[in-house]
């Protein structure tokens, strides 16, 4: 019996990671042979387990640490205040809602390019419907949240029912959007002065805004509904293997398509958040906010859950992402630094957790 049910874990920690070792593996050899149980292995003799707890789950945690320590030592006045502090945790928001967005499709094995795009509408059309048209400001989000669902759904369409690839349904949609956000905000920066609206992202709550506790309870359910809910396990059991999935007597093609609108959803609250934080948004910077949420969203595979795609990691890798980039800022380097810092962070993310995923397979 004890053999059995340790038999089982084993299949639900291969199924779990699938979806990972096939975006991170470019390769068709076979994967290597975990290490039998009872085969002690250098490593393991030497290292003791929390040591090994620590560096493989927790590693980028104290790389954060250690370069927060770095950037006080160099500037213990600017750095260790509480705006730096309420800079780096009380700004990311809308990243946090996108990053999520992006997670959630890319569980159950489909890839969302259009999310930036899905935001970037909502966030245009609120102030040109409540501040141009004369709308009502919650009216306007209703509608603004209606027409990112309506994209999520022509994704779901194409992919999941017309069975085309997700690649290219989702980069040509997300562009799409974008045409259509600058045709109805005239390519011009548009805005609305809704105190009400603002209040629901700016708000004082403990001395952060009230948006960065939205973003930790989303994490947390988001959490809570893949470890421990029969939607969450489907969900992950569909991004391992759609097929084997299916003859379980999983609804596949609903958890795919529900993926999509998920995510849409998550997206259009992310263009609302942005525009209730700044009052207006540039329909012209929609596709600037993809390669930071990718970026979080791999890296936070090397950490909590390493090799698997989780809301917990997502948080700590974004949070991190901000810190190195506002360090490096408050020493001198100029706007560029975001786009190097990002653009290095999503690749020494995939590696990072292709690696973290290949010593897992030797312990």
């Amino acid at each position: 019996m004890n053999d059995s049910k340790t038999h089982s874990a084993a299949e639900r920690m291969s199924e779990q990671t699938g979806l990972t070792e096939r975006i991170l593996s470019d390769s068709g050899a076979p994967e290597q042979q975990s290490t039998p149980p009872g085969r002690v292995t250098l490593r393991s003799r030497f290292e003791p387990a929390w040591l090994h707890t620590v560096t493989s789950k927790y590693a980028l945690v104290l790389v954060w640490a250690v370069m927060a320590l770095v950037y006080y030592i160099l500037m213990p006045t600017r750095f260790g205040s509480w705006g730096a502090f309420s800079s780096i945790f009380g700004s990311q928001q809308v990243l946090v809602f996108l990053a999520m967005s992006a997670m959630i499709t890319l569980v159950v094995g489909e890839f969302d390019l259009s999310i930036a795009s899905v935001m970037g509408i909502a966030a245009t059309l609120v102030p040109v419907l409540a501040g141009i048209h004369g709308w009502n400001v919650w009216l306007s989000c209703l509608v603004a949240i209606a027409v990112c669902l309506l994209a999520g759904a022509v994704n779901a369409f194409f992919v999941v029912v017309m069975d085309v690839s997700s690649f290219v349904v989702t980069l040509g949609t997300g562009t799409l959007l974008i045409g259509l956000s600058q045709m109805v905000s005239g390519s011009n920066i548009v805005s609305v002065n809704s105190p009400a609206l603002s209040q629901i992202a700016i708000l004082e709550v403990l001395g952060m805004p009230i948006s960065f506790y939205y973003g930790i309870l989303l994490a947390v359910v988001i959490a809570y509904i893949l470890g421990w809910t029969p939607l969450g396990r489907s969900m992950i059991f569909v991004g391992a293997n759609p097929e084997v999935s299916r003859l379980a007597g999983i609804r596949v093609q609903r958890i795919r398509a529900g993926a999509y609108l998920a995510g849409s959803l998550l997206a259009g609250l992310a263009g609302v958040i942005m525009v209730a934080t700044v009052g207006g948004f540039d329909s012209s910077t929609s596709a600037t906010y993809l390669l930071p949420a990718l970026a979080a969203v791999f890296l936070g595979t090397a950490v909590v859950n390493p090799g698997m795609f989780n809301p917990i990691g997502t948080m700590i890798a974004i949070y991190f992402l901000t810190t190195g980039i506002f360090g490096l800022q408050l020493l001198g380097f100029s706007g560029w630094i975001q786009n190097v810092f990002y653009g290095a962070g999503l690749v020494v993310a995939v590696t990072l957790a292709k690696v973290v995923r290949d010593r897992s397979s030797t312990d």
